[in-house]
């Protein structure tokens, strides 16, 4: 594996290394504020949710790896302590891409990127009307991480109040990613967007008490050439071991082939039937 050691390479590319690997990261398209009112809308990709007890945003503004110097948004964050992070969906993703531009300190680019404002309710600094998720947010804490080009500073916003368009919504009032279109950014000039063909579906988060787990599925299961890691990974959600008298509905199957029992195993599977699929894989042979 090629081993990159930080310090030992330009700042530049371990900056791609990070950015590539770490993919993909949600956009929070930041609107801010200075202390003469001047509108500033930016985005950033090193940004998640990381608590809703008090719900809390971090996202990061790097300092410029060309001149070292704090970005807009940040300086306007230090002077005013307010934000809006709005979420970036497909049919913007091109103006999000324009307000990434570096422009001079009272530059709107709402106006240069085409969008437009709405009024926050808590905050000073303007909602995107585009945006399908808006959060108005105080910030808490700002942590520089360092001083060179490249450093970050750890925002940490508590929101306030959130927006979210009726139209991502699904018949529950649920957030539905088909409907949001949500993008997201991957290194260099990559980003992703989640079409449906990209959203995955998991079974819930399986409680540790009524599992297996990976290490006590039959050997012969576990070392299987035919199975792959995932479907083993489902078996062993199986809320027990089988013995033989779970198998016996199954044994007729011992007579097929191994693909043909494999297939009958990944049927069970697509069910969500984790017990008799894990029965009917314990039938191949060792």
């Amino acid at each position: 594996m090629l081993k990159v050691v930080p310090g030992e390479l330009p700042q530049p590319k371990l900056h791609e290394y990070l950015l590539s690997c770490v993919a993909p990261r949600p956009i929070a398209f930041v609107s801010t504020v200075d202390r003469q009112g001047k509108v500033n809308l930016a985005p950033f990709s090193f940004f998640n949710v990381f608590g809703s007890n008090p719900p809390v945003l971090i996202f990061s503004p790097a300092l410029s790896g060309r001149t070292g110097k704090a970005k807009n948004t940040l300086e306007n964050l230090r002077e005013n302590g307010e934000c809006v992070v709005n979420i970036v969906s497909y049919d913007i993703i091109h103006q999000c891409n324009l307000a990434s531009a570096e422009f001079d300190k009272g530059v709107d680019e709402f106006i240069k990127a085409g969008l437009n404002k709405l009024p926050a309710e808590k905050v000073k600094p303007p909602r995107l009307a585009e945006s399908k998720a808006q959060m108005e947010c105080k910030v808490l804490q700002i942590i520089e991480t360092g001083t060179g080009g490249g450093a970050g500073n750890l925002v940490v916003c508590e929101v306030l109040l959130l927006h979210i368009s009726e139209k991502v919504l699904d018949e529950s009032g649920s957030v539905s990613p088909y409907l949001f279109d949500q993008v997201a950014r991957m290194g260099k000039n990559f980003w992703a967007r989640m079409i449906p063909e990209a959203i995955i579906s998991m079974p819930p988060m399986p409680d540790a008490n009524q599992i297996i787990g990976f290490d006590q599925l039959p050997e012969n299961v576990k070392l299987s050439p035919l199975l792959t890691a995932n479907e083993k990974a489902l078996l062993a959600r199986s809320p027990k071991f089988p013995h033989y008298d779970d198998i016996v509905p199954y044994v007729d199957l011992a007579n097929h082939s191994k693909e043909q029992i494999v297939e009958a195993c990944r049927n069970k599977l697509l069910e969500g039937n984790y017990f008799d699929a894990l029965c009917i894989a314990s039938l191949l042979p060792s």
